[in-house]
């Protein structure tokens, strides 16, 4: 747009004009291009009800021009002129601004001190930025952004449609050798790697982590924001409600499990037709099927639209999802550790007439649900899966799912929120996604699928995404490549492998660790022959990721009683094993700085050649699926299945379910299925004790050994130490 006057050359090659003038007829018909655009207001006076800013020929002017916008008011030409360039320049500042993955980043300056502080008062020396300040930053848009107040937001899924066409940045997995139980500071790793690869090496970098359970951080292990200088703040905020995501998903999963046994006790105590008057009522004189009801007499094979067409046989059809109680596979869940409620007796009350059975209660990061979470790529794509959940047979072995229940809709609603990405910030003001929390031993273990793709576009082509899969490489890092990968269809640039050294002597055959117990001589003191023994887990997690055919960067997280020697001995060891590179890091006492090495490191890796590949075929039979990884991953020599896994396996092939990847439920303590074989067991036999199916999530996962998916308290759980300053409201003792 420019001004102009009746002299200006060039006029009909111009399409957008602010006619700023007093004169009568200045400007004609012939000066104007055959599309462009004119501006009027409204006029009472005028036979035409408006007129046209700066008195054009408007008889002449009418007959060229596409569209005449008034002016409500009557404002000045010159004014709508000017404001017309003000929207030009706002729009060219808005596109600068917003270029995709052109950040404008400040970064924090820390100030380490030594000893380092608890997390909680590290943590509470930081002020962190406005969480929107921090959004506008690295590119996103208010609309895409909504506040939970000052230090968190959840972020809209339509980011990635308006980032469609920015190519992905670098996509980086964090995993580990097998824990001690204490952890071995992946998530730790993960932050600080992001800190060192924004801070201090200038790129883009956006770390995704899971959200934690509640259970945890009440029980034995604590908060998981990362620890020392390396972590994720505000920690009460990260460690605790976050935005409501667990709770949502506590809320849909009981939905579920009220659902199922309400509709058992109603078949069981009334005829098909009350059945058919109470779940297709009149109102207003008229019955009529839901959408969910439609979609249900559509997998009957039922083609009709008018309830009051159904035959007596179809309407039996309709009414009776005739469920088989000992065929229910899904549980109610809570976000807290208690072992009393492993197995539970429902429906006592007089009120259910003798109707009981016996069940049990999970931990909420083990429901189906939050595992489709996870694993969705888009609204549609969780509704499509949160209604093919399988809940039960029927007595005639046939699926029962949500959508059978009619309940899969209002999941969806409870869920609308949930699936939007949480956006956080490390100590050093670099952004991470907290979203999605799935156990690694008891479900896949992987933070969200949109999490992981929002991020790879915000970063643009040249940033880097860090990513945390949980526990040891055997366990999460199998499932992100088996499970999450496939499903996302993202593939990773770089393995990084932690390994500390205090867990390598474990596995060299130390005493055994326990959480709460002050650790034993031989882990504070140098002890290169246990060392270089447990080194064999080391080398075994190396070679299980590169036969993804990802390059693998070992970072050996120092502490403070680590010696040089001890050090030196795990980077030539890794080395020597394959891994691309090997560098030792202090990031929990150094932030960022203390990962440079590991974050240069990881650049280059990430320009090395990758032949990504997954581990099995998905159309192999289930006990095949198994049997791979249980010999590839594990090192076992054979697994040996249960009767009832045997049975399950059966069922869910005839259900056509066979063709799913599979994710294992097994101990993370050891590579085997007991939690006492450290190092690298081998000659042993996996034995598979059950197969349970999560349809809506993808996945068939066996249960290895004694598995439970309801951890308990021990003697001394960590809610012993936190408590409220009534003061000052600050959360003390976190961890």
């Amino acid at each position: 747009m420019e001004q102009c006057n009746n002299k200006t050359a060039n006029l009909p090659n111009n399409s957008l004009f602010s006619v700023a003038s007093h004169r009568i007829d200045m400007f004609w018909g012939y000066h104007f291009p055959p599309v462009c655009s004119y501006l009027s207001f409204t006029d009472n006076t005028k036979a035409s009800g408006k007129r046209v800013v700066g008195d054009v020929a408007y008889a002449s002017a009418k007959e060229r021009a596409a569209y005449i916008t008034p002016v409500p008011g009557g404002v000045g030409p010159m004014t709508v002129a000017m404001l017309m360039q003000s929207t030009v320049e706002s729009a060219q500042r808005f596109l600068e601004n917003y270029q995709p993955g052109k950040w404008n980043i400040q970064y924090r300056l820390l100030t380490p001190v030594t000893p380092v502080p608890s997390d909680m008062e590290v943590s509470r020396s930081c002020t962190p930025k406005p969480i929107g300040e921090l959004a506008r930053e690295i590119g996103l848009i208010s609309d895409e952004v909504e506040l939970y107040g000052q230090c968190k937001a959840k972020i809209s899924l339509s980011t990635l449609k308006r980032l469609k066409e920015q190519p992905d940045g670098k996509y980086i997995v964090v995993t580990g050798i097998t824990p001690t139980p204490l952890g071995e500071g992946k998530s730790t790793t993960a932050i600080g790697l992001v800190q060192a690869l924004g801070a201090h090496l200038g790129q883009n970098a956006f770390a995704c982590v899971r959200q934690p359970s509640q259970g945890p951080t009440f029980g034995i292990k604590g908060g998981a924001a990362g620890g020392g200088y390396s972590q994720v703040v505000p920690m009460e905020e990260f460690n605790l409600h976050l935005t409501g995501d667990i709770h949502a998903i506590t809320a849909a999963n009981n939905l579920v499990a009220a659902a199922i046994d309400a509709r058992i006790f109603h078949e069981a105590t009334q005829s098909d037709q009350a059945l058919y008057s109470r779940l297709v009522p009149l109102v207003d004189g008229v019955r009529n099927f839901s959408d969910v009801q439609i979609r249900r007499l559509q997998r009957l094979h039922i083609m009709k639209m008018d309830p009051a067409t159904l035959t007596n046989d179809e309407i039996s059809k309709f009414v009776r999802l005739d469920i088989d109680p000992d065929s229910i596979t899904w549980q109610r869940v809570l976000d807290t550790n208690d072992r009393f409620l492993r197995t539970i007796t429902i429906g006592q009350s007089p009120s259910e007439k003798g109707y009981t059975r016996t069940a049990q209660f999970d931990i909420t990061v083990a429901s189906e649900i939050m595992a489709v979470l996870a694993l969705t790529n888009s609204l549609e794509d969780m509704r499509e899966r949160l209604g093919k959940m399988v809940v039960a047979s029927s007595k005639k072995g046939v699926p029962i799912t949500t959508e059978d229940l009619g309940v899969s809709g209002a999941l969806a609603v409870l869920m609308k929120d949930a699936i939007k990405p949480n956006l956080m910030q490390t100590l050093e003001g670099n952004p991470v996604f907290v979203h999605a929390g799935p156990f690694a031993n008891i479900a896949h273990g992987n933070s969200s699928v949109l999490a992981d793709k929002i991020a790879l576009k915000v970063v643009g082509k040249d940033g880097f995404v860090v990513t945390e899969a949980g526990f040891g490489a055997d366990i999460g890092m199998e499932k992100f490549f088996d499970i999450k990968c496939r499903y996302s269809g993202l593939q990773p640039h770089v393995v990084v492998l932690v390994a500390t050294i205090r867990a390598l002597k474990m596995h060299g055959g130390g005493p055994t660790v326990m959480a709460g117990v002050p650790l034993p001589k031989e882990y504070i003191v140098e002890n290169i022959p246990l060392l270089e023994k447990g080194c064999s887990n080391l080398r075994k997690q190396i070679e299980n990721a590169r036969i993804f055919g990802v390059p693998v960067v070992v970072a050996v997280n120092a502490f403070k009683s680590d010696t040089e020697a001890e050090l030196q001995l795990v980077v030539r060891l890794a080395k020597e094993a394959g891994a691309l590179d090997a560098v030792k890091c202090t990031h929990w006492a150094d932030g960022g700085k203390g990962a440079v090495a590991l974050a240069e490191a990881v650049q280059r890796a990430s320009q090395a050649p990758s032949h990504f590949q997954f581990l099995y075929d998905m159309e192999l039979p289930v006990v095949e699926k198994i049997r791979i990884i249980a010999q590839k991953i594990y090192g076992a020599n054979d697994i040996e299945l249960l009767p009832e896994a045997e049975l399950k396996i059966i069922q869910y092939t005839k259900q056509g379910f066979g063709n799913l990847p599979i994710c294992m439920a097994k101990t993370h303590l050891s590579l085997s299925h007991n939690p006492e074989q450290k190092g690298v067991p081998t000659g042993f036999i996996l034995p598979i004790r059950d197969v349970r199916a999560s349809v809506g999530a993808g996945f068939l996962y066996p249960l290895v050994g004694t598995m439970s998916t309801m951890p308990g308290l021990p003697t001394r759980p960590c809610f012993y130490d936190i408590d409220l300053d009534p003061v000052t409201g600050e959360v003390n003792g976190l961890f």
